[in-house]
């Protein structure tokens, strides 16, 4: 596993559902790129721009080198305060969501895009699954020019990548999120092609996600839940990120560092 910076790291976008997805699942590889150099930005799909989460969000993006948020403002699945009077993610009309995503990857011309999996991580959350869905059309959307020309000019990216939980990777949080009532979904260990050390990065990590107050006051959300345990145990939780190459499909690559 790598545990330093290559002098010349790919550029990096983060599509993800919810303000703290960015920190939790890949704050440390957006970290990381940043401290080689590479541009880095994060795209959230949920949550209106002047709520407080809003706020949370653009510190931790700043405590991780990741510029400004990027937001989309639809409403969250299951909280119908995050954005009043805006069309929930999963009932907003595809076209409209793509076209946005579309836009974000041509203006910010990434090498690669890391979104969630296609399970929607630990918990299935229904916004993590249609932002899995919706990127993945993006992706492909952004890179033909007779597609959403309105959005800019064409941008095809280098490497696409989910982040993900295997089965061997699950260790405490599985008995943390079952205490509180959530499910518990991983993938076979071989589904994940890129396993990343970010120990190197974990204290900035750690300040990224605690920058989502809101959710570390809470007891059910996993930033809380991360909050209460012992400091050697949660560095031990964070210091890896795991992720499946999806193009052109998950296939072998570097299986210690997001390549092109």
């Amino acid at each position: 596993m790598i545990t330093s910076a290559s002098p010349s790291m790919p550029s990096l976008l983060g599509v993800f559902a919810h303000p703290d997805d960015e920190s939790l699942l890949a704050g440390g590889v957006l970290a990381q790129h940043a401290a080689g150099g590479a541009r880095t930005g994060v795209v959230t799909a949920t949550w209106a721009p002047d709520s407080y989460r809003a706020d949370e969000l653009a510190e931790a993006l700043a405590v991780l080198g990741a510029g400004r948020p990027r937001m989309l403002g639809y409403g969250d699945a299951r909280n119908d305060s995050s954005a009043p009077g805006r069309t929930r993610l999963c009932d907003a009309p595809l076209d409209e969501v793509i076209v946005q995503l579309v836009a974000q990857l041509r203006e910010f011309r990434p090498d690669i895009v890391v979104t969630h999996d296609a399970i929607g991580q630990l918990t299935g959350h229904p916004d993590h699954r249609h932002t899995h869905r919706v990127t993945l059309l993006a992706v492909e959307a952004a890179g033909l020019a007779h597609l959403y020309p309105e959005a800019g000019a064409p941008w095809q990216i280098r490497a696409f990548y989910a982040a993900t939980h295997p089965h061997s990777g699950i260790g405490v949080l599985g008995p943390l999120l079952t205490g509180v009532g959530k499910t518990v979904l991983s993938l076979p260990d071989e589904y994940v092609t890129t396993t990343v050390d970010v120990t190197s990065w974990a204290e900035q990590k750690w300040a990224a996600i605690t920058a989502h107050r809101g959710e570390v006051a809470r007891e059910r959300p996993l930033p809380g839940l991360l909050a209460r345990l012992p400091e050697d145990i949660r560095r031990t939780i964070i210091a890896a990120e795991h992720f499946t190459r999806l193009s052109p499909g998950p296939v072998p690559s570097d299986p210690h560092q997001l390549t092109t």
